[in-house]
């Protein structure tokens, strides 16, 4: 005789294959996934300008995924998860190896651990985001974000080709780059994060113009002035933690107002 009697649990649960994936935003990370990979091999076969695009396009596909799944409404634990590991080959091990590969492999053992540095630094940011993901404040990110980090290792090494300079004429330099955007991620200094930019809000017309300004600007000289932003947007923390420091100084040198007799 058959047996028909199943309990609850077995009833409830679902089967793996029953469970969805949504293509469009995990889309947008396998191709920041891609462009991570892609710029690995070019570093390999020292095409450095390649590398460094490629990064970029990474970072640029990366910052879409999130935004397309938030407005859509097909955010998913498989997508946060799939992101964090792209976020890991395209912006933690990638700008490692293209930096080691461009001009710390001349400087021996220091060379190999001050990219360790930065490709260390890069997972425990992203496990640090993971885990306060619910709790952080939406409107700054807790460390230099990961993709910001990469944009500044690759926006040096393109900088560099485009002048024609040798990685080993800068190693020392280079290190100090390396070094800095991965301590930078696991600071507890705060970075403006823009995610409480809306969208679907409507803004007035000299925004629209600012970003057509935005886009002519990079595209007069795109290594440049990507680099330029992103060292801005990676020393914006130190400012306004110095800010911060010193407006709280003042306020505790300030005399306390006198009692009302």
């Amino acid at each position: 005789m058959l047996n028909f009697k199943h309990s609850k649990r077995e009833i409830a649960r679902p089967r793996i294959r029953d469970r969805g994936i949504y293509v469009l935003p995990n889309l947008f990370t396998i191709g920041a996934l891609f462009a991570g990979f892609y710029a690995i091999v070019q570093a390999m076969n020292g095409r450095w300008e390649h590398a460094a695009v490629a990064i970029f396009i990474a970072m640029v596909l990366d910052g879409l995924d999130g935004r397309v799944a938030r407005l859509t409404g097909t955010q998913s634990a498989f997508g946060a998860e799939l992101d964090s590991l792209s976020d890991m080959v395209s912006f933690g091990v990638a700008p490692a190896l293209i930096m080691y590969v461009f001009a710390l492999k001349g400087l021996g053992k220091f060379g190999w651990i001050a990219a360790f540095v930065y490709c260390s630094a890069a997972a425990l940011r992203l496990a640090r985001f993971n885990t306060q993901i619910e709790t952080a404040d939406k409107r700054f990110f807790q460390g230099l974000p990961s993709p910001a980090a990469a944009a500044l290792v690759a926006g040096f090494v393109w900088v560099m080709i485009e002048y024609g300079i040798e990685g080993a004429d800068v190693a020392w330099l280079a290190s100090a780059v390396i070094l800095f955007a991965g301590i930078s991620m696991v600071t507890n200094l705060r970075f403006y994060s823009g995610k409480e930019i809306n969208l679907k809000k409507s803004v007035p017309f000299f925004v629209v113009l600012l970003i057509v300004m935005f886009f002519i600007l990079v595209s007069t000289s795109p290594p440049e002035v990507l680099l330029i932003i992103f060292a801005v947007y990676g020393l914006s923390g130190y400012f306004y933690a110095t800010w911060n420091w010193l407006h709280r100084k003042e306020n505790e040198t300030q005399p306390l107002p006198e009692e009302k007799k």
